[in-house]
């Protein structure tokens, strides 16, 4: 790590990047979520719907490939959809196409709240590592802080989208739990910008060497 470097201003450039990229990512993520949403809501047929979600999602990791992408992980997205369509097909219940993501974002927003309660937020402990510098951050009680009100932003847009969805889907609105579900990666990719103003005016003219410590 450059000793001269501040990582206030690394950061905030990582951050801007970071949200940049998640927006036009969430353009491709919600393909999948958009096509079995929209056949599903045209036709009231599961089997088309999941035709459209499995055939959006193989054009996505082409796409992916394509673009140089890691192949990994365009297989894992590919993968990740399969099993929506195999439990939906198995329960017959459109609703449980969005199941997998449902889990997946409960985990996420628990272990969210887990490492605040533990004085690590992960909005922290994320922007560490995309600015390699280390754990110092924490003994600086005025960024720890200020990490933390910035993390509590994003904890509450997760937390909000997790209860509407979890209410559409115990409720069996799958039309409406799939809008939901789309709009969620531009929701979280708002609360992370949000979050980090809110931290970089906590912050506000505070400088100190101890992150510099590893």
């Amino acid at each position: 790590m450059n000793p001269t470097a501040d990582p206030l201003t690394d950061g905030e450039d990582a951050a801007r990047a970071a949200v940049r990229n998640r927006l036009r990512a969430a353009v491709i993520d919600i393909a999948p979520i958009f096509g079995f949403t929209v056949s599903y809501a045209l036709t009231h047929r599961l089997t088309v719907a999941l035709v459209f979600a499995l055939t959006a999602a193989a054009g996505v990791c082409v796409y992916r490939v394509v673009r140089g992408e890691s192949v990994w992980r365009a297989l894992a997205v590919l993968g990740f959809v399969c099993v929506q369509g195999a439990l939906s097909a198995k329960t017959g219940q459109a609703t449980d196409f969005f199941l997998p993501n449902l889990v997946m974002h409960s985990v996420v927003a628990l272990a969210n709240a887990v490492m605040m309660l533990l004085g690590r937020p992960l909005m922290g402990v994320v922007v560490a590592l995309i600015t390699k510098e280390g754990a110092g951050w924490r003994r600086c009680t005025v960024r720890r802080r200020a990490f933390m009100k910035g993390n509590l932003v994003i904890l509450t847009g997760s937390v909000v989208m997790l209860s509407i969805q979890l209410t559409l889907y115990l409720s069996g609105q799958a039309v409406a739990l799939g809008v939901a579900d789309a709009c969620g990666p531009p929701v979280l990719a708002l609360s992370t910008w949000l979050g980090w103003r809110v931290y970089r005016r906590a912050v506000g003219d505070h400088r100190c060497t101890v992150h510099l410590v590893r």
